[in-house]
């Protein structure tokens, strides 16, 4: 892949622009992730004349990909450096990291399945003080005292009611417009049967989704003791398994050599989706999706596929967050028993209903995301929002697993 090119005329508002006197929007994406849930957002400014974007990667731990990422979508970048001595309109952020140095309102997305990690830097917390989860902490909230968003857009009342007991600071500037990603999956469950053929999945096949967020408690973390011995038992023929590994995995160790510890796995094919990868489609396909206790877990129980958890610490896990409801009720796997054994007992034991209160974690306001926030957004612009309604488009169709499938054979990726 090329590297991306950057956009100086912009910052410099030179003569040369041919659409002019725009609001200018900066959109910080820190790493893969807040770049894919930021997407949800910038889309919704990009048809309109009056409102210029204008991309930068600002720097972080997990950033590595970040740029070809956003290149890939066919956007070039501007260097951070240059973006912290120009001004803007609205800055849009799904991290804080530098962004107080940036000279225009902040507008904070909230990223992810709820607030599933607790702040596990506790040195700045006074003694018997809470762990509130990271991003409603006020070390990620306030710069030397001051609320650094000028907006914080949440997916679900439980925030709120979190945010008065941490940093009730932020409170005025909170509001709560859904999760975007849930609601991309129920416009994409009546394609289920689509995005199935699309992928390859066969007449009479099952599809297994392993997914893994990123840190130790991790699935990926435990790869070699634990898919070796439950992925080799499943019988070949009748199963195909995809794994979603989270980008922050990528980032912190590097693509060639994730796909290294992955090409390690002969004793059957797996495919193994890239980073950039759109996640929903194959969660919505799934019949079964095993996983820790990341965002895409508990994003699996709005699908109809049956959830089995690896067994993880519950101190990695918020109380309230989707993550430590789904762990009070969904099956745990065993590494004593079959694999194939275990995912038919837990589709027998499935009971109509037994995640929707998990689901219902995930948003207050299901439907809702792409509305709300165009509204803030626009508000904070000082411009009249477009006289349509927003498109909520199902997630695309998929490529076939088979692009991505770890063989056998010789251990590479396709």
């Amino acid at each position: 892949m090329s590297v991306p090119t950057t956009r100086t005329a912009l910052i410099e508002q030179g003569h040369w622009l041919t659409v002019r006197d725009c609001k200018r929007v900066l959109v910080v994406a820190h790493t893969v992730t807040f770049a894919q849930r930021l997407r949800e957002v910038f889309e919704l400014l990009e048809a309109d004349l009056r409102v210029q974007l204008i991309f930068t990667v600002a720097p972080h731990a997990f950033g590595s990909g970040t740029a070809e990422f956003l290149h890939g979508l066919g956007i070039s970048t501007v260097p951070w450096e240059e973006a912290l001595r120009a001004e803007f309109d609205l800055v849009l952020a799904a991290g804080l990291r530098g962004v107080h140095e940036l000279r225009a309102p902040v507008v904070r997305i909230a990223h992810g399945a709820g607030h599933i990690k607790p702040l596990t830097d506790v040195s700045g917390l006074a003694p018997g003080e809470p762990r509130a989860p990271g991003m409603l902490s006020p070390r990620h909230l306030l710069h030397e005292g001051r609320l650094v968003p000028a907006a914080l857009v949440y997916a679900h009342e439980r925030a709120l009611e979190e945010l008065a007991r941490s940093c009730p600071e932020a409170l005025p500037a909170a509001q709560v417009a859904g999760d975007p990603c849930v609601d991309r999956i129920l416009a994409g469950r009546p394609r289920r049967a689509a995005y199935r053929r699309a992928l390859g999945i066969e007449d009479g096949q099952r599809l297994v989704v392993v997914t893994s967020t990123w840190g130790p408690a991790s699935t990926f973390a435990r790869l070699d003791s634990l898919l070796p011995q439950l992925l080799g038992r499943l019988p070949g023929d009748g199963h195909r398994v995809a794994l979603l590994v989270h980008p922050n995995v990528y980032a912190g160790h590097g693509v060639r050599q994730v796909r290294g510890w992955l090409s390690g796995r002969r004793d059957r094919a797996i495919a193994v989706l890239p980073p950039e990868a759109d996640w929903q489609a194959p969660l919505i396909a799934a019949d079964w999706i095993i996983g820790d206790h990341g965002s895409l877990t508990a994003y699996g129980t709005l699908t109809d596929a049956t959830l089995l958890l690896t067994p993880g610490p519950r101190r990695e896990m918020a109380a309230a967050s989707p993550a430590a409801l789904l762990s009070a009720v969904a099956p745990v796997l065993s590494p004593l028993h079959p694999l194939a054994e275990q995912l038919r007992y837990a589709a027998e034991l499935r009971r109509p209903g037994q995640y929707d209160h998990v689901a219902a974690s995930l948003s207050s306001a299901p439907g809702h995301f792409h509305r709300r926030v165009r509204t803030a957004v626009y508000r904070l612009l000082g411009l009249g929002e477009p006289a349509h309604p927003p498109f909520v488009a199902p997630p695309p169709p998929p490529p076939p697993l088979a692009r991505w499938e770890v063989t056998a054979g010789d251990g590479t990726a396709r």
